[in-house]
């Protein structure tokens, strides 16, 4: 491996991955070249099954690749990995426990929080409690999930993801199911939560407006097998603040990734 490999957090060499075998397999994505760099934001947009939440599932090490190579900080994935946290679409919070301790969860099967989670407690409750408060939700830790909006349900589960402070942050259309205010205050508080902790973010979404507001790179996929058609890196300014979304510069960039989509769908 050379050293401009070794310099991205996150590297896939030529990875495909095929569900099934013989006749009846599936191939979902065919030979992906992608790096990212650590504290990169990057998202991945494309047409409904892609392969888009297949990426996911590799980088988290749910799934091994069927071919090539897939590496975090160097090391080939094996299995699922510590230094990664995930949120999806529905929040899947569960519903016998509060805000508080749904955000914990991680921390009872992480190392070394799960081993310092009990003598350590009231630290964990409070660490739990200021990021709640970062992400507007400050004096809810002790409601449960019915009692939450979907807005807030999303940052809860946002939290969760975070609490054991992982490398990186893979996120599957965590504000699909929301209405658009809703959806683009969410997106302040990803973009400021990025911007403050520095964790790599690999964003997937159907909404284009979202990844141009968000990302610093954007990939485009083709209809399955998902293949890169696009590597778009993102040139505007940061801070990005909503209102940049109404300006010619940002409709000519959400244009390029539709019109890319677009082409391979026709």
């Amino acid at each position: 491996m050379n050293s401009s490999s070794t310099a991205n957090l996150v590297q896939l060499e030529k990875v495909s991955l095929r569900y099934g075998a013989g006749d009846r397999s599936t191939l979902a994505i065919d030979g992906i070249d992608l790096n990212i760099r650590r504290g990169e934001f990057v998202a991945v947009v494309g047409p409904s099954g892609c392969g888009k939440s297949t990426l996911m599932k590799i980088l988290s090490g749910l799934v091994p690749v069927s071919d090539g190579v897939a590496l975090v900080e160097g090391r080939e994935i094996a299995g699922p990995l510590k230094s990664v946290g995930m949120a999806f679409q529905a929040s899947n919070l569960l519903p016998w426990r509060n805000t508080i301790d749904n955000v914990m969860l991680p921390l009872e099967v992480v190392e070394p929080h799960k081993r310092l989670l009990r003598r350590e407690r009231a630290a964990y409750v409070e660490k739990i409690e200021a990021l709640l408060s970062r992400v507007g939700l400050g004096g809810f830790g002790n409601k449960f999930p019915w009692e939450l909006s979907g807005g807030m349900q999303q940052r809860t589960s946002i939290c969760r993801a975070l609490i054991h402070e992982p490398e990186i942050l893979l996120l599957d259309e965590p504000f699909g199911a929301l209405d658009a205010f809703t959806r683009e205050d969410l997106w302040c508080t990803l973009r400021d939560l990025h911007a403050e902790r520095g964790v790599t973010v690999m964003l997937v979404t159907h909404d284009l407006r979202e990844a141009a507001f968000l990302a610093d790179t954007v990939y485009v996929f083709s209809p399955r097998p998902g293949r890169i058609v696009l590597r778009h890196e993102v040139d505007l300014p940061r801070p990005r603040e909503l209102p940049l979304t109404y300006t010619p510069a940002f409709a000519e960039t959400v244009q390029l990734l539709r019109s890319h989509i677009r082409h391979q769908s026709e």
